[in-house]
């Protein structure tokens, strides 16, 4: 069974870089899965031999320390293409995927994948394109945690979470998605005492406030001044 392929305009995850013909090709190799919450598309060490398209779902990216603490490096939802394939050579994950809540899945064959590199070049520069938005996704990530301490990479974290989940209220940004403190300091490498005393300072300076348990953004410029925001495009600054 394969999917129906939706328009540039219906794609809201990283795929917007497909042309509406390149993304019907990549749909009709695409063999669908249904996996539960709690299940994983791949695991560290796995290879590298599929992409993933979540129709419906959400899934993140971990990589565990030799302490065995859990990173969250991604957080993908509805519209975006998962894995790290290496086209034309066979590589291993560095990270594990897991399912967050029931997911419908593409999957994508790397043989399937390479004969459409082969046979339309215009597919091929997309790829590439896509290719290079995740590199520059991971290289600002990589830059927030290392060039401006835990506040500047908690305040970049919630800056990307209203780009994924942000649901504006008036001047405010309701992140429409339950992230627990634990969740956050997963996603910086901070404790979870650190990330209550530096959302609790943010709350003093009535940056942020909380609504029914969701983080309400009140003043995104303070955010953005403490992270030393670049103002990246929402393809590069999300989760």
């Amino acid at each position: 069974m394969t999917f129906l392929s939706p328009t540039v305009e219906e794609r809201l995850g990283n795929t917007s870089c497909f042309s509406e013909q390149s993304f019907k090709r990549l749909t009709v190799v695409m063999k669908e899965r249904i996996f539960p919450e709690g299940s994983h598309l791949f695991w560290e060490g796995d290879l590298t031999d599929k992409l993933f398209y979540i129709k419906s779902g959400r899934v993140k990216i971990t990589k565990s320390t030799d302490e065995g603490k859990e990173l969250i490096m991604y957080m993908y939802q509805a519209g975006d293409l998962v894995g790290n394939v290496d086209p034309f050579n066979t590589g291993r994950h560095s990270f594990t995927a897991e399912v967050m809540e029931e997911t419908e899945i593409g999957v994508v064959e790397q043989k399937d994948l390479e004969l459409l590199l082969c046979q339309h070049c215009d597919f091929s520069i997309e790829f590439m394109k896509w290719m290079g938005q995740h590199h520059r996704l991971t290289q600002t990530k990589f830059r927030d945690l290392m060039l401006y301490g835990k506040p500047g990479a908690l305040c970049s974290t919630l800056i990307r979470l209203s780009n994924s989940y942000g649901q504006p209220q008036g001047d405010k940004i309701l992140i429409n998605k339950k992230v627990t403190h634990t969740d956050l300091s997963n996603m910086i490498g901070a404790t979870r005492e650190s990330v209550n005393r530096m959302l609790s300072d943010l709350r003093k300076k009535d940056a942020i406030e909380y609504e029914g348990g969701l983080i309400v953004i009140k003043d995104i410029s303070q955010l953005q001044e403490i992270c030393h925001c670049e103002m990246c495009p929402a393809s590069v600054c999300r989760i």
